[in-house]
Parts: C-alpha cells; sequence; structure tokens
C-alpha cells in the first residue's frame, strides 16, 4: 500500500496549519501570510496506489471547516457512488459540502471519503481479478486513518451511497461489522433471487454477472455461490444473525423507481420478520439526487446519532394539533336503523357561504371511551389546517369502526343522510375516504361499491386482511410506518397497483402504531389530500 508521492505530499501540506507553514517556510515576519497556503477542505483528486489491485484508485477528501484550526480526531463517513459515476459524483452531484455545512450545528463535524468504485458493486469479483472489497478494508481505511485525523473505531465509521453505492453501503458493514457500524443505502440497486432470475439477458450479464459470475446463464444457474455469500437476503434469512446486532441500518427508497422500490420493500420486510433492527423510509421520488439530496437531512443525523452513541427515537416528534374544536363544531348524530354514531364537523364558514362543501370521510378504529379524545384531537387538526388554507374548507364525517360493522348498506345510508342534512357536493370528485388501521380494512372492503362516490381512498396503518378488488377509477394512497406490524400486507397492496397501473401513492415512514402516528400521516399527506379535494 502506498500513496502517489505528489499526490500525498499534497495532502499533508493541505491538512497542515497555516501558521505553521508560515513559520516553517518563511520565518514569523509580518510580510510572510502573503505567501501563506489556504486550507483546502476538499481534497479532490487524490490516488491510493493499490497493490491488492495493483492499480490506482482515486478519491476525494472533505475535511470540517476547522480541521486546520483544532487537534480534534473526527468520525468517518464513506460515500459511495452508482453504477457509471466516479469519486467526483458526491461533492458535484450530492453537494455534500453544502449538506454537511447546512447541519452541521444538528450532526457535528465529519470526515467524508469518496472512492472510485468502478462498476464492481464495492465487492470482490468473483474469479478473484478484482478484489475491490479487499482494497478498501485493507488498504483505504487505514490509509485515511493514517493520514488523516479520524476516530479508529468501528462505531465512527459509516458507509452511504446510491444506487450500486447503496448496495455497498449495506454490504461493507454487513461483511464486515469488524470495520463499519452504521450502514444508510440510498435507492439500494441489488435484487432478490427471483428479480435476478427475471432480468433480461444483457442487462443481467453486463451489470450482475461480470461481478458475481455465471455470465451467460438462465434461471437459478444465475444464483451462483458468489451472488448468494452476497445476497443480503440470504444473509439476513441465516438462523444465526448475531454478525448484524450491532449494525444501525437506515434503508431509504423512493416509491416511483422501476423496481428497485420492490428489492428495498422486501428487504425491509424481511429484516421486520427476522427482527433486524432498521430504520426504513420511502418518499415520492425515484432514481436521481433530488430524491437523495432530500434524504441526506435525515441521514446524516441517523448517522450523528450512532457516532455519539444516541439510541435512534422509534417516533418521530409528536405533531402540534393546535386550537381544539368547540363543541359547536363537532356533534354526534344518529342514521337510521343502526346504532352507529357518526361526529359531524361543520368547518367555521358553513354559515357564511352558500357553497357546497367537499367531504372527508374517516373511518377509524378508536372505540368506546377513546373515541371523543381521539375525534377531537383528529378533527381539531383537520379544522386548524383549513383555517390556515393548507387545505380546502369541508365537512368531515367521523364514524368509528370494527371489522365488518360498516356494510355497504350502512355506507350507503350514511351517504343519503350527509347528503339530506348538510350543504355538500355530489361530485364524487371532491369526496375523499380515509381509513385508519382497522378502518383501513372497511375503507379497501366498501370501495368497490362506492367508486362512483368517492374520489380517492387514502390508508394509514391499515389492517388489511384478505384481499380486495381494487378499481381504476379511484386514487388509493398508502401511508405505513416503519415498525407496523402491517407493513407486509400494505407493501402487497402497493405492488398490486403498481403492477396494474393504478394511480397511487406510496409512503413508509418513521414510528409505530399509535393516534399520533395517524396524526403525523396526515400531516404527511396534506398536500395530496388538498390535491385531491380541489379536483
Amino acid at each position: 500500500m502506498e500513496f502517489h508521492w505528489f499526490k500525498k505530499a499534497c495532502v499533508l501540506l493541505l491538512i497542515i496549519p497555516a501558521s505553521y507553514l508560515a513559520c516553517s517556510f518563511h520565518g514569523c515576519s509580518p510580510d510572510s501570510s502573503k505567501d501563506i497556503q489556504p486550507f483546502v477542505r476538499l481534497l479532490d483528486d487524490l490516488i491510493l496506489e493499490s497493490k491488492v489491485l495493483n492499480y490506482p484508485i482515486r478519491y476525494a477528501v472533505l475535511l470540517p471547516q476547522d480541521y486546520d484550526k483544532t487537534k480534534e480526531s473526527y468520525p468517518v463517513v464513506y460515500l459511495l457512488h452508482g453504477w457509471g459515476d466516479n469519486h467526483t459524483a458526491w461533492y458535484k452531484g450530492g453537494s455534500i459540502q453544502y449538506f454537511a455545512d447546512r447541519f452541521l450545528s444538528e450532526t457535528g463535524p465529519m470526515i467524508f471519503v469518496m472512492p472510485q468504485g468502478f462498476n464492481t458493486y464495492y465487492v470482490n469479483k468473483f474469479n478473484g481479478t478484482f478484489p475491490y472489497m479487499d482494497m478498501f478494508t485493507r488498504e483505504l481505511v487505514p490509509a485515511i486513518d493514517s493520514v488523516f485525523r479520524t476516530k479508529k473505531d468501528k462505531s465512527q465509521r459509516a458507509v452511504m451511497g446510491y444506487s450500486m453505492g447503496g448496495y455497498g453501503a449495506l454490504i461493507l458493514p454487513a461483511l464486515n461489522p469488524n470495520i463499519f457500524s452504521i450502514s444508510v443505502p440510498l435507492s439500494m440497486s441489488f435484487r432478490t433471487d427471483q428479480q435476478y432470475i427475471d432480468q433480461s439477458q444483457s442487462s443481467w450479464d453486463n451489470q450482475f454477472g461480470t461481478v458475481f459470475g455465471g455470465i451467460g446463464n438462465v434461471g437459478n444457474l444465475r444464483l451462483t455461490p458468489h451472488f448468494i455469500a452476497h445476497s443480503p437476503f440470504h444473509l439476513f434469512a441465516q438462523p444465526n444473525l448475531s454478525a448484524y446486532k450491532g449494525l444501525k441500518i437506515l434503508l431509504d427508497c423512493g416509491d416511483d423507481e422501476e423496481s428497485l422500490h420492490i428489492t428495498n420493500g422486501v428487504l425491509h420486510n424481511l429484516m421486520l420478520e427476522r427482527n433486524i433492527q432498521h430504520e426504513f423510509r420511502t418518499r415520492n421520488g425515484g432514481h436521481s439526487w433530488t430524491y437523495w439530496h432530500a434524504s441526506l437531512p435525515e441521514a446524516l443525523n441517523f448517522i450523528s446519532n450512532a457516532f455519539k452513541s444516541i439510541p435512534y427515537p422509534p417516533n418521530p416528534p409528536d405533531i402540534n394539533v393546535g386550537n381544539i374544536i368547540n363543541n359547536s363544531q363537532y356533534q354526534l348524530q344518529g342514521i337510521p336503523d343502526s346504532e352507529i354514531l357518526l361526529g359531524v364537523y361543520k368547518p367555521t364558514n358553513y354559515n357564511s357561504t352558500a357553497d357546497s362543501l367537499p367531504v372527508i370521510f374517516i373511518l377509524h378504529h378508536y372505540q368506546g371511551s377513546q373515541r371523543q379524545a381521539s375525534a377531537t384531537q383528529i378533527l381539531s387538526f383537520l379544522n386548524n389546517k383549513m383555517q390556515s388554507g393548507i387545505i380546502p374548507h369541508a365537512l368531515v364525517v367521523e364514524i368509528p369502526v370494527a371489522f365488518e360493522s360498516i356494510t355497504a348498506s350502512v355506507f350507503s345510508t350514511i351517504l343519503r343522510e350527509i347528503k339530506n342534512r348538510y350543504r355538500v357536493t355530489n361530485d364524487k370528485r371532491r369526496r375523499i375516504l380515509i381509513g385508519n388501521e382497522s378502518g383501513g380494512n372497511t375503507a379497501m372492503s366498501l370501495l368497490p361499491t362506492f367508486k362512483e362516490s368517492l374520489n380517492a381512498c387514502f390508508l394509514y396503518n391499515a389492517n388489511l386482511s384478505g384481499s380486495f378488488p381494487i378499481t381504476q377509477d379511484v386514487f388509493y394512497y398508502i401511508d405505513v410506518t416503519d415498525k407496523a406490524e402491517v407493513s407486509q400486507d400494505n407493501f402487497n397492496l402497493f405492488i398490486t397497483l403498481l403492477t396494474n397501473k393504478i394511480l397511487h401513492e406510496y409512503r413508509v415512514r418513521q414510528g409505530t402504531q399509535s393516534l399520533q402516528s395517524f396524526l403525523n400521516g396526515l400531516d404527511n399527506s396534506l398536500s395530496v389530500i388538498s390535491n385531491r379535494l380541489k379536483i
């Protein structure tokens, strides 16, 4: 292992404090400052002459703002690029210096290392000709630790990457937990066994066969021993998972990917099933820096917490519901031939306008003594969002449900009673259905019958028991928290909608199942709700 001599000299020169250089080379005269070399944070074209690979590896390093002014040591984040990119990607398209500085007060200073990864998927090539992972662990990490003031412990090393680099960010810690303890894969590019088998021959040969072996193979023959040894789906399915117990993992993948949302979603559910601790996020977006930039605030915070040994919170901060509605805005109302009491909320402008209002029907599972308190929180939150203009003024009909308690006949009666008693629109394009937990199950059972009466169905941690018909005539919004027991069923619904090309959005957020989680979900989806009430 050796650095190119000129590049190493440049590194050492750049990281020596400017005041030391001035006294060493020019003495401490008053005029010596004009010859001082400025401190450069971004060392953008360094070279490691790898003996393992017998090939030079280019890399870049971003140092903390005050690196030249302190003697402190810093944790290290290795940033991995995607297929076809190089070591410049993270400081050019990724704008890592901007994000590191913007969130410095929250995360603290870190050293970022950006190595050239070629198209290796950051693993050793199957035939031994290019052992990239060996170079990374045996040469690159020790070299960084020898030249820069790093904290030399696995707890102070993180790996984050996008696409191919997302896979590297997972597999490097998974196979080297004695070196890295923190993993942040963004839009991880890999394949389940079935995806691997189904991939087109040319795509598979060029992208995966060259790394994992079996070029020209089809079917199960593509599942080579090298592939299996490097597949998280096989690693995390092993009986003994003790090797991964200390890893801190945040997976993040958008819902508009071509196929990676399937890869990442299946992996998330496998990790839930195997009780492998991790965080998982899905937001709106695809395979682009726009999505990954939006991921960085939480990703950097997650890494910072791990460096500081701060447990990552299971839930996000509670949202502020705002002013609580008064009794005159929320009234319980019976319906014919039923014991169900509807909770009806009239917006503050109800008596001052002659307009027909849009309608929000909310099916939720809160019963008995929980109902009043829960409904007050939900309706107060929506009322304040109407008051501030975030969503349109609408009549809200709150319906407590137990499984199978709201039949098609009952819901038909509800629609008729709301139409007869209140000034509401008959236009389905301005009427939406919201289902939370068991209310989500009821919402899905009602949709096939009432697709001509409703524009959209919003589901939050929906308890989906069984299968339901789906329709092209309704927009679906699926929101589930990453620690919810209903994760798998909601993911399956997402894949069904995707496969059938039905208009939808899919979100996975931080959290467990609770009323507060429902409120957080509503808050996260307000722009979509607003659009669906204005159509």
